[in-house]
């Protein structure tokens, strides 16, 4: 078997220590190649040469930006059009998470430690255990992009930026650093000018909204070990959810955190939110740019994009 590992040597959690016992312990167990990113999109370039060049696995270390630009790598998505089922051609995907949150392998069941992460990746590749899952997609100005795990247009993006713009100073994406700014940020939003309105197949017209998230699986993040469900029924095996808020007041804001943050399968209730369940497709429309964020990578201010969801997208190794 080869397989490609792909190493974010800029990962929060990765050290060189890690690094090593992961290609010494994948090396023994496969014919190994191993590559490291060294710019924004060169996952994504590793990954598809890796499927050009007939690679069984792709293995990657890193964050959950790391494994969205892989995964976008070996599904090459072209102008939106469809991908085939993840058993045809395509790699199988490796996921040993090396960033601060690494919602997406943790919602697959992996440890968060890269080394017992590790341990469980290669008794899947012994025992052949793979899992098909789904993606979402998003579409937008003539642009495409697959998401694993989420993806939000509004406050949530706009918090996802201001990190993003604490990270390129030098300073760690950690739980903690994510709340404070969201809380500081929260002061600073635009919470009596709702911008958004979604509209989709068979779907409600919903007006009024100042915040979706937009989810392929649950929890959509963790507060250090602690899941956040604002999507609870969110799943690999469905097609995408979708948690809207037509309300920021603090009352609104800390009730749907109170809700979110509790481990329940019951959906957050309150009549200025906004919910889908097992959506094929959706459109978010507003009336001025807002940020967008697909799986905590921040994208851009944009006016209208659409979801898909993508099943039986990718295979994973797990």
């Amino acid at each position: 078997m080869r397989a490609m590992l792909l190493v974010n040597p800029k990962a929060t959690t990765t050290n060189a220590r890690t690094r090593d016992v992961l290609i010494r312990a994948l090396g023994a167990a496969v014919e190994l190649a191993v590559e490291e990113t060294r710019y924004r999109g060169h996952a994504a370039a590793l990954a598809a040469t890796a499927r050009a060049k007939g690679y069984d696995v792709v293995a990657v270390l890193g964050g959950d930006g790391t494994i969205n630009e892989t995964v976008n790598g070996l599904l090459n998505p072209v102008n939106g059009g469809p991908v085939p089922p993840g058993s045809e051609g395509r790699p199988a995907l490796v996921v040993i998470p090396g960033g601060s949150a690494n919602v997406f392998a943790r919602a697959l069941g992996l440890p968060n430690d890269p080394v017992e992460s590790t341990g469980a990746v290669l008794e899947a590749l012994r025992d052949g255990r793979r899992r098909t899952v789904g993606l979402g997609q998003a579409l937008w100005e003539g642009q495409s992009r697959y998401f694993t795990f989420c993806s939000g247009m509004g406050y949530d993006a706009e918090v996802v930026r201001a990190v993003e713009g604490l990270r390129g100073t030098g300073r760690k994406a950690t739980p903690t650093r994510y709340v404070n700014t969201a809380l500081r940020h929260y002061l600073a939003t635009d919470k009596r000018h709702p911008a958004m309105t979604l509209t989709g197949p068979g779907i409600p017209t919903a007006r009024g909204l100042f915040m979706a998230i937009i989810s392929n699986t649950s929890p959509w993040t963790y507060v250090g070990s602690r899941p956040v469900h604002p999507t609870p029924w969110a799943s690999f095996e469905t097609g995408l959810d979708l948690l809207g808020l037509r309300r920021m007041g603090p009352m609104a804001m800390a009730s749907v955190i109170r809700q979110i943050l509790t481990e329940s399968d019951a959906l957050p209730g309150g009549r200025h939110l906004v919910q889908l369940h097992d959506e094929a497709e959706f459109t978010l429309t507003a009336s001025r740019p807002v940020a967008f964020q697909l799986d905590g990578d921040y994208l851009g201010e944009y006016e209208t994009v659409t979801f898909r969801s993508t099943p039986n997208a990718l295979q994973v190794l797990v």
